[in-house]
């Protein structure tokens, strides 16, 4: 007796590990015809007078005008002298570097420039080195702590890091202020500071570097110097004496734009000092220093003096 086995086909034994994918002919979309609304601008501004013409101006370019202007516009921080040496305030998308020693007032302007961003409805970031900042001091001179955001970094490299980070979400205003002399940790490379003003040009940030001295190097649009001149003093004969003002002399020693030289002077006054505290003019003739005064001191006592800022 014999048996006989029929062998099955190769192919039937093979898995098939890919499958055909079946061919698709491409579809033909049709592209619509152009808007023809700037023809129409176009038309409307020919029909038009030419004082109405100049006035009327399509969705593009109206969103590129309204770009240009945000590129141009400055946060101002109250101050008219500093202001005025910067040309109007804080440049968008721009460094700005204010340098001074001990109780020239770096930080009261720090303040101001809180108190004016945030009180147009601007989103701030205060990054603390020094650990100076007093919520309740800084709420009275007008500084909307809904919309400040403060980091208090422990060393000079994370102050630059927290700064470049937090530049690139979108403030509008980032203050870096470094405290005072000595500063915490090593100097920071300039590169850093080449890419922390690169960071706030492309977001439109306007950025301002609150130092004992000067670090940022090329990298700042402008520098201005504050130094202190004049302290002016109440109480007399054994009564405490308490500090009523402290007058600062600021100058222009760096600009892209602007010539360098400028001089003001700003007058901080402590908050419980009379109307009649007040500071005139150092009697120069120049027409490039101008004289401001405001109030963001505490009333401190002449012991406490050096460490006003």
């Amino acid at each position: 007796m014999s048996v006989t086995a029929t062998a099955r086909p190769l192919e039937q034994l093979q898995f098939r590990l890919f499958r055909p994918v079946p061919v698709v002919a491409p579809q033909i979309v049709e592209t619509p015809e152009p808007s023809p609304l700037r023809d129409d601008v176009r038309q409307l501004r020919e029909t038009l007078q030419a004082t109405v013409a100049a006035k009327v101006t399509s969705a593009t370019e109206l969103l590129r005008a309204l770009d240009r202007t945000r590129r141009e516009e400055t946060i101002p921080t109250t101050l008219d002298a500093f202001d005025a040496l910067l040309g109007g305030g804080l440049p968008r998308g721009k460094m700005v570097e204010l340098t001074g020693r001990r109780a020239a007032g770096r930080f009261s302007t720090v303040l101001a420039a809180l108190a004016a961003a945030t009180s147009m409805g601007e989103a701030a970031v205060l990054v603390d080195l020094g650990d100076h900042l007093d919520p309740q001091l800084a709420e009275e001179n007008g500084v909307d702590l809904r919309r400040l955001l403060w980091i208090r970094p422990k060393t000079l490299k994370q102050a630059v890091m927290s700064t470049e980070m937090i530049a690139a979400t979108g403030f509008q205003l980032v203050v870096l202020d470094v405290g005072l002399h000595p500063i915490r940790s090593r100097r920071v490379p300039d590169a850093s500071w080449v890419r922390l003003a690169r960071t706030a040009e492309a977001n439109g940030t306007a950025l301002l570097v609150s130092t004992p001295y000067p670090l940022t190097g090329t990298a700042s649009e402008a520098v201005v110097t504050a130094e202190r001149s004049r302290t002016q003093w109440l109480g007399r004969g054994k009564a405490p004496r308490l500090l009523a003002s402290i007058t600062t002399d600021l100058m222009l020693m760096k600009h892209r734009h602007r010539k360098p030289g400028a001089q003001g002077s700003v007058t901080f006054a402590a908050q419980d000092a009379p109307a009649s505290v007040a500071t005139k003019n150092d009697g120069t003739n120049r027409t490039d220093r101008t004289e401001t005064r405001v109030a963001y001191l505490p009333a401190l006592p002449a012991a406490a003096a050096g460490g006003a800022r």
